[in-house]
């Protein structure tokens, strides 16, 4: 057996060198490169092939019928709603948020609730059994059967699943602390990374485990270590949330075997995470359809569709006087770059004189928006402070603004109108229906179309560009 070479690996990025070098030209990380040495290779044959032959594949016909593999239910709505409506035998799943967002605190739950139907087994590389025991204990969790474990060897941990009496759920926290003992080089760089994912996705696809694997998060909020360890995995989820705010989001940006962009959404307690099944009406708690503290200006609530769940959330917008040559933006929960554009097409094609003023937005709750359907709720927000006007309070707000001013139809209306008639709202601002679109329902609200943007300047008393 012939050892490999020594290379250079950036730990950001799994870009390979053959020298070292203190930038990495891939990412632009300074020090990040790391030597590594590969292990033991079979030594190559005549022609650089190896010796040793390879098996056959066993073909099968594109026509044979798939095996019926019925999700698992853990019991946890939220958590089995982003992972599709349950979990798949032997699929791998890869969680990610910043630290103390609530990762162990929302596996350990699942555990408990999954244990009274399946064998489950909590392996954690950072903490001990005793912590994950109080853990346990104050979330009123300790009499579940779960399996706990303090180990890093992935050796060890793959021994564990044979047998009997094996875990169908395993949950590894985290992927960074375990290692491969034929890989040189030290826990949590990107070889071991990578090796140590490889080799327990594979061991849970061939014995059919459920395999739950916790990702550390970069200052960029991107899952540390390689990145094709989002692609080794099945089901790739993200914990968001603000620790100023009570609220959790479990957001889905990957999933083989459900819909991408799903969220679930949770609240933190002092008994643990606590799911939210109408997010919408929990968001809106401070702001009443039927008047009270809803007429203030400046603030618009938006249908919004995270996913499949429509989810109705109030943007905050505050246009003041600014004394400083460059106006501040600062913007919260929503794309700067969209805040940019909507005040720039206010502007050029509505004569709204905005640009040398300071604006701040904000979305309720410590919720980010990431669809363009916000556009048009931002600009009933700003224009609403601007003139010191408020949005009807029975009124949700929803459309994409292109930039010529026309406001374009977004998907799944009738789900957004639908969501909005449960809350009381009795009229919706928004985009013109498509021709081909099916006709309103009863019991939606009363929809007013807004086909440009500057229709939507007369409703606060902001005509022809003039100020108030």
């Amino acid at each position: 057996m012939a050892r490999g070479t020594a290379r250079y690996v950036c730990q950001e990025c799994g870009t390979t060198y053959r020298k070292w070098a203190g930038r990495c030209e891939n990412c632009g990380a300074w020090n990040s490169i790391v030597e590594e040495t590969p292990g033991p290779q079979a030594a190559p044959g005549p022609g650089g092939a190896r010796l040793t032959p390879g098996t056959a594949l066993a073909f099968v016909p594109l026509d044979l019928a798939a095996p019926d593999r019925p999700r698992w239910i853990t019991g946890n709505a939220e958590f089995d709603r982003v992972c599709g409506g349950g979990l798949v035998r032997g699929s791998a799943i890869l969680i990610g948020g910043d630290p103390g967002i609530g990762k162990s605190t929302l596996l350990l739950q699942v555990a408990c609730r999954a244990a009274a139907e399946r064998r489950c087994a909590y392996i954690s590389g950072e903490e001990a059994v005793e912590q994950i025991q109080a853990r346990a204990a104050r979330l009123g969790l300790a009499d579940a059967p779960v399996r706990l474990a303090a180990a890093t060897d992935v050796r060890d941990i793959i021994a564990s699943l044979e047998g009997r009496d094996a875990p169908e759920l395993v949950i590894v926290d985290s992927i960074q602390t375990m290692f491969v003992d034929t890989v040189e080089s030290a826990p949590g760089t990107v070889a071991q990374v990578r090796a140590s994912a490889a080799a327990l996705i594979g061991a849970a696809k061939r014995r059919g485990v459920v395999m739950v694997l916790v990702g550390h998060v970069t200052k960029d909020g991107a899952i540390a270590g390689p990145r094709v360890l989002e692609h080794m995995v099945d089901t790739t989820v993200y914990f968001e949330g603000d620790r100023g705010h009570q609220f959790r989001i479990l957001r889905s940006v990957k999933n083989r075997f459900g819909a991408a962009d799903e969220i679930g959404v949770f609240e933190m307690t002092g008994q643990g995470l606590v799911e939210v099944a109408n997010p919408s009406a929990l968001f809106l708690a401070d702001r009443a359809p039927d008047g009270g503290d809803g007429r203030v200006s400046g603030a618009a609530v938006f249908a919004g569709l995270e996913g499949t769940r429509p989810v109705l959330m109030e943007i905050q917008a505050l246009v003041a006087p600014s004394s400083l040559g460059t106006p501040r933006r600062a913007v919260v929960g929503w794309d700067a770059g969209r805040l940019s554009m909507v005040l720039a097409v206010l502007e050029a094609r509505c004569g709204i004189a905005i640009g040398m003023r300071d604006v701040y937005l904000n979305v309720a709750g410590g919720l980010r928006v990431q669809e363009p359907a916000a556009d048009l709720a931002g600009a009933a927000a700003l224009l609403s402070s601007l003139g010191d006007s408020p949005v009807p309070h029975d009124a949700v707000v929803f459309g994409e603004i292109g930039l010529s001013g026309e406001v374009r139809p977004v998907a799944q209306m009738d789900l957004r109108l639908r969501e909005a008639a449960k809350l009381g709202f009795v009229e919706a601002v928004g985009p013109a229906r498509p021709r081909r679109a099916a006709p309103p329902l009863p019991e939606t609200p009363r929809l007013r179309e807004i086909p440009h943007v500057r229709h939507l300047v007369p409703l606060f008393g902001l005509e022809d560009g003039r100020m108030p």
